[in-house]
């Protein structure tokens, strides 16, 4: 039996209890919100292992929240729960991180069948850090600088630290440019042609590199990408 921990935040009462008996029923252990600034405080601070969105609540929409989550928690699941059906609005949450939709009226079947498939593809993602050590300092994701032994300190933008933590997380594996936008920016690379990537790499290794004319930590590997260097490489 499952012993995972869901939590779902939706605001029509008979939906969401429905939700949570199913889950319960499952084996799933449950935690639950009724409105949008509750769910958010819950999502930000409660441990738990994939979340059930809805999109139109009271107080913080579910888009709100979904990026709230993916600033705090970028690998934690989100499957979206919505009775919108138009494209734009399924597109909008895949691209903000959401991993799945359900668009209601759905079936309990239907939802448990996405919930453990989602499950399933998580736990084969690498874990999220808060800290990366790098020759001479460190980088403080949680902080959003890096820090140097000799007391040089730098801050770090959004995006930078969402691509450090990108890189760091899938550290000794080269990363396609594509897998950088469509994880990191989050858009499409299909038939985009774009500098951005490697305009951002510069700059994050001119603020965390002791020579950024020769990487240590991150790394080109010609033909593939970029690679954030193992501990043991550095």
């Amino acid at each position: 039996m499952p012993r995972q921990r869901i939590l779902t935040i939706e605001d029509d009462p008979a939906i969401r209890r429905g939700i949570v008996d199913a889950l319960q029923f499952a084996g799933y252990q449950t935690l639950e919100a009724g409105e949008g600034e509750a769910g958010l405080e819950m999502a930000s601070k409660s441990h738990f292992d994939l979340l059930l969105l809805d999109l139109v609540l009271p107080g913080r929409d579910g888009f709100e929240i979904l990026r709230e989550v993916r600033r705090g928690r970028p690998t934690m699941p989100v499957i979206i729960l919505t009775a919108r059906g138009e494209e734009a609005d399924r597109v909008r949450g895949l691209h903000d991180g959401a991993d799945d939709y359900v668009v209601k009226p759905f079936s309990v079947k239907e939802l448990l069948a996405r919930v453990e498939a989602v499950l399933r593809r998580s736990a084969e993602r690498p874990s999220d850090v808060a800290r990366i050590n790098i020759p001479g300092g460190l980088i403080d994701l949680e902080r959003r600088e890096v820090r140097f032994d000799d007391g040089r300190r730098t801050e770090l933008c959004e995006r930078e630290v969402e691509l450090a933590r990108y890189l760091a997380v899938n550290s000794g594996r080269a990363i396609s440019r594509d897998e950088l936008l469509a994880n990191v920016w989050r858009i499409s690379p299909k038939g985009l042609n774009t500098r951005t990537i490697d305009m951002h790499v510069a700059r994050l290794r001119e603020k965390i590199e002791q020579d950024p004319s020769e990487p240590a930590v991150l790394l080109t590997v010609h033909g593939k990408g970029y690679m954030f260097a193992n501990d043991e490489e550095r």
